[in-house]
């Protein structure tokens, strides 16, 4: 008789633990595959031409977070090519949703271990700010500890921005230095 409930238990634990990481993961899982390819400028997971100027372009990414309105890579040859992956996370016009938004793709990023092939794994940490309604733009820079050779020039970041409406967004890109 006390193996029913044992099991029930385990049951409930093990589904409950499933259903809170799947975002979580889904979302550290498609940073990873970002991160492991900004060496080759993203072309791994480039996908079809959305739009193109003189100097730059614009592709879809095939690197998705799950509920994202879009993922896309910039690519930019003037004055040096630099390469910007960009993801839409979140927009709404309610303050609080975005900023709550932001607190959860925070909570979901920070501490997240990072592994490239053939590379020691680092840590992504970054210390967060309480987004302000009064200020239009609040960014968090993640580090990386230790960073390989390899990511030495990369920047994670993630933002809440006022344009119209708050919108939630997640970028890896080049760290321009000057």
């Amino acid at each position: 008789m006390k193996r029913v409930p044992l099991l029930l238990l385990f049951m409930v634990t093990t589904m409950m633990s499933m259903a809170q990481g799947v975002f979580n993961n889904q979302t550290n899982a498609a940073l990873q595959k970002v991160i492991e390819d900004y060496p080759n400028r993203f072309k791994n997971i480039k996908g079809d031409l959305l739009k193109e100027n003189s100097g730059s372009a614009d592709y879809r990414s095939k690197v998705q977070i799950p509920g994202s309105l879009n993922c896309v890579i910039s690519q930019a040859s003037q004055p040096a090519t630099v390469t910007n992956w960009k993801c839409s996370v979140f927009v709404t016009s309610e303050y609080d949703k975005a900023r709550q938004k932001f607190q959860e793709l925070y909570d979901q990023i920070s501490n997240t271990i990072i592994r490239i092939k053939g590379q020691k794994p680092f840590i992504l940490n970054g210390s967060y700010t309480t987004p302000d309604q009064e200020n239009k733009t609040t960014a968090i820079r993640f580090q990386m500890t230790p960073a390989p050779e390899c990511v030495q020039n990369l920047r994670v970041e993630i933002s809440m921005c006022y344009n119209e409406d708050w919108e939630v967004i997640l970028s890896v890109n080049d760290q321009l230095i000057y």
